[in-house]
């Protein structure tokens, strides 16, 4: 399950209730770590908490000193992974270096109120935070509107909100997240830029048994999920109840340019950045979701179909005819070099849970432009065998 969905309930509960809370962020890592920087964990004062920052060899440390560090206010605070001799060896872990920004809500406040905002709207947020200094814990945000924001600023500082806005800004551009030191009140400071992609979103067509651990699987990834499909004893929040949403449309003819009136609430904010899965079962339904969603301005960056080549062949030809194409044979070979079909991963999967694996690995490998190869290969951290 994604951090923020397990966090900001605990939270927004806290918050609403004016009781104090300290939010423990991943800022910088050291060598090897389970959780990368923005990882977040949130403690209360009694004793509650949301979130990890560590593979569980760190959290109950944190929370043991988390509030007596902050009696002055936020601080970054090094925490060893390293099992033997580190500096503060509280776990067997991955062997780095972790560095926690420990804040309460004086100064956190804002922070999470922009982390709900971005991921209730699914969009993407940059967080520029100064890291050491007198001005530690003070932000600028990029990516959300003022009026999304409504933040409650307890620290208004002209200058260096400015510096820091600019560099939230170049952030939010570049897709990346940065780390600079910035002239701030006269002296050189680190500032962390830590850009937060949206929350990607998945959308299914088909409420047949194999797609109920996909929901699933995407749910606990943090994915928003939203589920279509004509068959109104299939499509039911009852059989779907960790989707976000659950729509049956009607199979109606489609309009000019290939998107369905009746589809058009299905596909309501999707984003070229989400993931789409065809599969009805139903030759119909998956040519015409196939020809709603290759009509999108911006179709997701991921269409995956479900079952063999040679069908999902014939399912574009119609979806071209559909559409009104005067090249439907052209067109469909077209789009068949650009979905996944078959959908998925080569993992052996031969179940639905393990079909949904496969598929759920594939959309995720595709949208965040990875390898999908072994991370011993990626990363070279095989370890040869021993001299015998």
């Amino acid at each position: 399950m994604n951090d923020l969905e397990s966090i900001l309930p605990v939270w927004r509960e806290l918050e609403d209730a004016g009781a104090e809370y300290v939010l423990a962020t991943v800022a910088a890592v050291e060598g090897s770590s389970y959780r990368k920087p923005g990882s977040c964990m949130v403690l209360s004062q009694d004793g509650r908490r949301a979130g990890t920052v560590s593979g569980g060899c760190l959290e109950a440390e944190v929370a043991r000193r988390a509030w007596w560090l902050t009696s002055q206010g936020p601080v970054v605070e090094p925490y060893s992974t390293v099992a033997d001799d580190g500096e503060r060896p509280y776990g067997s872990g991955c062997g780095g270096v972790v560095h926690l920004l420990l804040e309460r809500r004086q100064t956190v406040a804002p922070l999470l109120v922009a982390l709900e905002a971005a991921f209730a709207a699914r969009v993407p947020l940059t967080v520029a935070t100064v890291l050491e200094g007198p001005l530690t814990g003070l932000r600028a945000f990029a990516g959300l509107s003022p009026g999304e924001l409504n933040l409650p600023l307890s620290r208004v500082v002209a200058d260096p909100l400015q510096e820091l806005q600019k560099l939230a800004e170049e952030s939010l551009a570049a897709r990346e997240s940065m780390k600079r030191n910035l002239p701030l009140q006269g002296a050189n400071a680190a500032v962390w830029a830590d850009y937060r992609p949206a929350r990607p979103g998945l959308w299914v067509f088909g409420a047949g048994d194999d797609a109920r651990p996909l929901v699933h699987l995407a749910r606990e990834l943090g994915w928003f999920v939203s589920l279509a499909d004509g068959r109104s004893n299939l499509a039911t929040a009852e059989r779907f109840p960790e989707a976000d949403r659950v729509t049956v449309p009607a199979i109606g003819a489609l309009s000019i340019g290939g998107v369905s009136n009746d589809l058009a609430p299905a596909l309501s904010g999707i984003k070229a950045s989400d993931a789409a899965i065809v599969m009805t079962h139903s030759f119909e339904q998956d040519a015409r979701a196939l020809a709603a969603l290759l009509a999108l301005s911006s179709p997701p960056a991921y269409i995956g179909v479900l079952g063999p080549r040679p069908r999902t062949r014939e399912l574009l030809i119609e979806a071209a005819g559909l559409m009104g194409l005067c090249d439907p044979l052209e067109r469909a070979e077209m789009w068949l070099q650009a979905v996944h079909a078959p959908t998925g991963l080569d993992l052996g999967a031969d179940t639905p849970a393990s079909i949904a694996l496969s598929i759920l690995a594939e959309a995720q490998q595709t949208l965040a432009a990875a390898t999908g190869l072994s991370l011993s290969k990626v990363r070279g951290e095989r370890i040869a065998p021993a001299a015998r």
